[in-house]
């Protein structure tokens, strides 16, 4: 029986949208630039800082971050906030809450991101981050603190996420079961996988995750 219902964030729980954007403004190339080049490499499984130094070579992420931070120290720059949040996320976790599932939320995200997903007051149990922990998705020990902090079985888990590599497939051979959401461009491309097959269930949305949660048990 799932009991626990785990979220990754970004392009789950939040739209990367404005954040991209942001980068774009900060790098001196337009969105279109920007945003094809993070699908290009989403496309070639490899990590979305390679976008960065394809339109800037010998980009440093620190030193960027750093210098933005003196240039706007009050602006979001490459935060997110409350507008960020998909629409159907609080209503699709107020619903898992409801029926009884106990819902955690844990990505790889930098410490910051959990002060501003705590200031949400999203209808969760607990919230976590990769930096939080000290460990990062794909490792299995990312996963098994989610399962410690759920204090399940990893059977009694559902992961969901919207890439392969850094969700349903670690989760899986960690032994929890795994919904893909084919959400932002990972999610989209992953989706269209062999692969794609591994996971229990492919969902369009959040507020596919009860139902499909009712068809598994």
């Amino acid at each position: 029986m799932i009991k626990a219902v785990v979220f990754d964030v970004g392009e789950t729980l939040i739209d990367e949208t404005r954040i991209w954007s942001r980068w774009a403004g900060r790098l001196g190339v337009s969105e279109f630039v920007l945003m094809g080049a993070l699908g290009g490499m989403a496309a070639l499984d490899r990590p979305h800082g390679d976008a960065f130094r394809l339109v800037r070579p010998g980009f440093d992420l620190r030193a960027e971050e750093a210098a933005w931070e003196r240039d706007d120290p009050d602006g979001l720059r490459n935060r997110f906030d409350a507008d960020d949040l998909y629409p159907d996320v609080r209503p699709a976790l107020a619903a898992l809450r409801a029926a009884g599932f106990q819902v955690i939320i844990a990505g790889n995200q930098p410490k910051r991101a959990y002060d501003a997903l705590v200031a949400m007051d999203l209808p969760a149990d607990s919230v976590h981050t990769s930096d939080g922990w000290g460990v990062a998705k794909p490792e299995q020990e990312f996963f098994a603190k989610v399962a410690a902090v759920a204090g399940r079985e990893p059977a009694e888990i559902l992961y969901v996420g919207d890439r392969l590599d850094n969700d349903v497939l670690p989760a899986a051979a960690a032994g929890m079961r795994t919904a893909l959401l084919r959400r932002g461009p990972w999610g989209y491309l992953h989706a269209e996988r062999p692969r794609a097959q591994d996971a229990d269930v492919i969902v369009d949305d959040l507020h596919a995750v009860l139902p499909a949660l009712r068809r598994l048990m």
